[in-house]
């Protein structure tokens, strides 16, 4: 009778360990922050009392829109709350009194995936995606696709960062999804 006891604690006990879940705990990406506009974005500019200013701005290569009246409105790393309140003070400094505008994201800029997907390349990107949506709109798995992780290549800062994810976790414009092939 004590044998099977010793052998249970030694061996079974010891795999247990092995059925938590392996999904990390926190991941070397961020995913947390208000979102930050850049090169790439379309923003809905709205001014108030004025149609002929409320239209669609592209960002361009420097992080500016070319905003009429008060010419290029740096807004690369801004919210959309900022950049408001940054076109709001161009305005107010001699061309509208009281200004009021509201900026929202029209488009986004896309993401790219690569690796064992049937159609790698460049996408739109939609608010709330996962790696698995992304996978999805590259058209699914190749046959020889690892279908429980992948890397992702996200800017954070001045730094290029990589991370191992799983499928459900959150990507961003401008983020590169690698899928990687399994061995077996």
């Amino acid at each position: 009778m004590r044998w099977p006891r010793l052998l249970l604690v030694l061996f079974v006990i010891p795999l247990t360990g092995c059925a938590l879940n392996a999904r990390p705990a926190s991941y070397l990406v961020e995913t947390k922050g208000p979102y930050a506009l850049d090169t790439g974005d379309a923003v809905r500019v709205t001014v108030y009392g004025d149609a002929e200013l409320s239209k669609t701005y592209k960002i361009d290569d420097g992080g500016a829109i070319s905003f009429p009246l008060v010419g290029p409105v740096r807004v690369r790393g801004l919210t959309t709350q900022m950049a408001a309140a940054s076109i709001t003070a161009a305005l107010a400094d001699g061309y509208i009194r009281e200004p009021s505008v509201a900026v929202e994201i029209e488009q986004y800029r896309p993401f790219f995936i690569q690796g064992a997907v049937k159609t790698g390349g460049q996408f739109a990107y939609v608010y709330g995606m996962t790696v698995r949506a992304a996978i999805s709109t590259a058209g699914g798995f190749s046959d020889t696709a690892d279908r429980t992780r992948a890397i992702i290549h996200r800017q954070q800062g001045k730094q290029m960062v990589k991370g191992v994810v799983d499928l459900d976790f959150p990507i961003y414009p401008s983020d590169t999804v690698t899928i990687l092939e399994r061995w077996f």
